[in-house]
């Protein structure tokens, strides 16, 4: 590369290192919320992608009653310092932690009440049974089930109902769709004490 090349190059680079640093002064951001901050990026996306837009978390809402996750911001309210478990983290953390939490509840309700995406064969879907969870009892496993002859996990529960009732084929166990199904059903029961093995 001959010397006036790279005497350019280096003239580009500072002229855009400048004109960032200009950029930068000329313009401070005022400090906004992390959920103002999501939520205006979230606006502009859609603006830009209206056929992409997909509503899929709020329609799934509307449709269904589902259960908000824990509000966490106590957590960030107290005196914690950088030794304090929570020191780290930011009311942006918590803002993150709340909306894929409920993304994944809201992907096993899509799931849960849905014959097709269940892999069900004869158009039922658990929510005829068991409408919008109700009468599961997530709070109750491990238990002994008289359907198994054993000791079982809910999500042997739920696999024992999508190869029965469904007429399905079991989901894996670690699957994104077991783990979604699961998280829907736990998240239902919100505000009930454990008690495994109960009947």
């Amino acid at each position: 590369m001959s010397s006036d090349t790279k005497r350019a190059i280096a003239i580009v680079a500072c002229v855009v290192v400048a004109g960032v640093l200009v950029g930068c002064l000329e313009r401070p951001k005022q400090a906004q919320a992390p959920a103002a901050i999501a939520a205006d990026h979230m606006a502009q996306w859609k603006q830009r992608n209206p056929d992409q837009a997909n509503r899929w978390v709020e329609e799934e809402r509307e449709r269904h009653k589902i259960q908000p996750p824990a509000d966490n911001s106590p957590l960030l309210k107290a005196e914690q310092g950088k030794s304090h478990v929570y020191g780290n983290y930011s009311e942006r953390d918590v803002l993150m932690w709340g909306r894929e939490t409920e993304k994944l509840v809201v992907e096993g309700s899509r799931i849960f009440h849905s014959a097709d995406r269940l892999g069900g064969t004869i158009g039922v879907s658990c929510d005829m049974c068991h409408p919008d969870a109700a009468n599961t009892h997530p709070e109750t496993y491990p238990k002994f089930q008289a359907q198994m002859g054993r000791v079982a996990l809910l999500r042997d529960m739920i696999n024992w109902c999508i190869q029965h009732p469904v007429r399905g084929k079991a989901l894996a166990p670690d699957s994104p769709e077991m783990r979604a199904v699961e998280a829907y059903i736990l998240a239902q029961r919100k505000g009930i004490a454990l008690d495994y093995g109960k009947h």
